[in-house]
């Protein structure tokens, strides 16, 4: 099976459906921002199957560009729960409730990761003044919070720091930027580029990590909170956290490398609610 980089971004509009499932009604729509998946069809179809199997009914997977996009789609009702980010979650805390954290090597929790070229001898953010940088998404925690409240603490913003800052909208699209020479340096998700270390080494093999923020809240599922007590969103929040009791969602969670899904309070991201205070109070 070849997983290339399919961390990168869902292919627009994608939604798998297996044809024993053709012509049924789609009883439950999930979020996807393009960070997370690629259009790696083994890989978005394996998950889809694993959720449709676990729920009884058929799952449908709704591919949005950014963040602002998938969050809005949570709160506008167009879908059901979304795999979000802890940032978005804060944004929207009291119209959001989570349904489940994944663990990612026995925690559900990661890293922002400051990368540069290989041959790069930056040692951290203090040496890349006046340089072009990489965003993945201006609500994304580790893809641009964590660098903006590390340069606010600096009395600095993006746009003062750096001669440039560009948007990707995907963190692969982010290592790409820098093992190409695009950017001198990007903010990327630790999970994504450690993971892209193992599917794609030859990628990941022209960025080195410069730096490596404290470990904070992992990316949440998450549903509108006046729907959370839903008999529909209890039970996908039950089939997230037991995703692993099943052959199906081991082969899922296994593709993702992930350990499972747990639940988790609010206070998982206090470390983020803190970045975003740094920034707001620049």
């Amino acid at each position: 099976m070849n997983r290339r980089g399919f961390l990168a971004g869902v292919s627009a509009g994608m939604a798998l459906a297996s044809p024993a499932l053709a012509g049924r009604t789609v009883q439950f729509r999930l979020g996807l921002t393009p960070v997370f998946l690629d259009n790696d069809a083994a890989v978005i179809e394996r998950m889809r199957s694993a959720l449709t199997d676990a729920m009884g009914a058929p799952v449908d997977l709704i591919q949005r560009r950014t963040y602002q996009e998938i969050t809005a789609s949570i709160l506008d009702g167009s879908v059901d729960a979304a795999w979000i980010c802890g940032y978005p979650f804060l944004q929207h805390r009291d119209r959001l409730a989570l349904l489940g954290v994944p663990l990612w090597r026995g925690r559900s929790l990661y890293q922002s990761y400051l990368i540069v070229g290989d041959q790069d001898d930056a040692a951290g953010l203090e040496d890349l003044r006046g340089q072009v940088h990489a965003f993945s998404d201006p609500d994304s925690n580790s893809g641009y919070l964590v660098t903006a409240s590390d340069l606010a603490r600096l009395g600095e913003t993006p746009e003062s720091y750096f001669s440039r800052s560009v948007f990707t909208y995907g963190h692969r699209n982010v290592v790409r930027a820098v093992a190409g020479g695009l950017t001198r340096s990007g903010s990327v998700d630790g999970y994504v580029w450690e993971t892209l270390a193992a599917v794609e080494p030859a990628l990941t093999g022209r960025t080195r990590v410069a730096a490596k923020s404290e470990w904070l809240g992992f990316p949440p599922f998450a549903a509108r909170a006046d729907r959370a007590d839903t008999s529909e969103i209890r039970r996908f929040g039950e089939v997230l956290q037991s995703l692993g009791n099943r052959p199906t969602g081991r082969e899922a969670l296994k593709l993702l490398f992930l350990d499972g899904i747990v639940a988790a309070e609010p206070s998982l991201f206090d470390g983020i609610a803190l970045r975003m205070a740094t920034v707001s109070e620049q």
